[in-house]
């Protein structure tokens, strides 16, 4: 591990003294890989130094004990070395945590796609909750929410919803949230008072880029059309609306929520690129199975990640076991501390795989 941080230590330098270069900065391209580049070492670099330092700490504490005859003097020197200690080891795994394999997806923005499951009218008012959630917590960070494509029902409801989230590093926290989200509480319409369980599922793609995924102008159909539902004044007067159809997956896209039809093709086709990308990924962590399984669920469609229970007001993390009881303020966009747990297990999960 150390030779490692030292190679990146020398590494930072060079980056540090080219980035000082007069010429660098007219290469835009280069300017900017340097800077990503440097970007993504400081971290590293900063608990490096900060190690070192301590360990320096200890050789120069253990010194004074051997030289020092004054009391006081002996039990500062034995205060900072237990101090100095203490902090080589929080450091050292603060390192092997910073040199984890980092996903190459985590730094991009996000397409999250909310669909109602099982439960008809509760499961669509469910979805809307949750994306309402899920705006609140990106509004809170300062991220960028876009809507894409959205099925509404009379009643407040969402058949499906996909919006897209622009932020540093939105996908390396927004990536837990894939899965079926379970809802437990009694319907406005149930007379009866029985609880319900409704269900939905969410899906987590990173922002593809033209780069990421070409696509083929022949194997794509785009149709346009009339805005339908409510979409105020112009949207349904024009044909603004744009359908692609992805012959070789069978992908439709549907794209209406802005008044102008490049507008909505745009959107269309930022939507399938993210949509292609994702199969394969898809397909490279199912070709990684047990790559996959030591993960924090971070890839199973089909699996049930969270339940939130009315009632009693709690929210279940079922593959960390965290219950918190905090509803209203997790339906608010409190999700830190839930994402901040899943993180945590994780990189415990990728530590102990690395060190079997």
């Amino acid at each position: 591990m150390f030779d490692k941080l030292d190679d990146i230590l020398l590494r930072y330098e060079e980056i540090m003294n080219q980035l000082s270069e007069p010429d660098v900065a007219n290469d835009t391209n280069r300017f900017r890989k340097l800077m990503k580049e440097q970007s993504d070492l400081a971290p590293i670099v900063e608990a490096y130094k900060e190690y070192k330092q301590a360990k320096q700490n200890i050789e120069d504490s253990l010194a004074m004990l051997e030289e020092e005859s004054d009391e006081e003097m002996r039990e500062l020197a034995k205060e900072e070395l237990n101090e100095s200690k203490e902090k080589v080891e929080e450091l050292e795994n603060k390192l092997k945590i910073l040199l984890l394999p980092k996903d190459p997806n985590d730094d991009k923005n996000v397409i999250v796609e909310i669909r109602a499951g099982a439960g008809g009218d509760e499961a669509a008012l469910f979805a809307a909750e949750i994306y309402r959630m899920y705006v609140h917590y990106a509004e809170g960070r300062n991220w960028k929410v876009e809507t894409m494509e959205c099925e509404e029902i009379g009643i407040g409801g969402m058949k499906n919803v996909t919006f897209m989230i622009t932020g540093q590093g939105a996908y390396s926290v927004m990536k837990y949230e894939s899965g079926v989200h379970r809802v437990q509480r009694v319907p406005e319409t149930e007379s009866g008072g029985r609880i319900h369980t409704s269900t939905i599922t969410v899906a987590v793609m990173p922002e593809a880029e033209e780069v990421d995924i070409q696509i083929d102008e022949k194997d794509i159909r785009i149709d346009v059309m009339r805005a339908s539902g409510n979409g105020g004044q112009c949207v349904n007067t024009t044909d603004s609306a744009v359908r692609l159809t992805h012959y070789p997956t069978g992908i439709v896209i549907y794209s209406q929520t802005e008044k102008s039809q490049l507008q909505n093709k745009d959107k269309a086709f930022a939507l399938l690129r993210a949509k292609l990308y994702d199969i394969e990924c898809q397909k490279a962590k199912d070709a990684e199975a047990e790559a996959r399984r030591s993960q924090i669920g971070t890839g199973d469609r089909s699996e049930k990640i969270r339940t939130y229970n009315f009632p009693q007001g709690r929210v279940t993390d079922h593959r960390i076991n965290l219950t918190l009881y905090k509803l209203d303020k997790i339906m608010n966009g409190d999700i830190q501390e839930i994402l901040d747990a899943l993180i945590a297990a994780d990189q415990t999960a990728k530590l102990a795989k690395m060190n079997e």
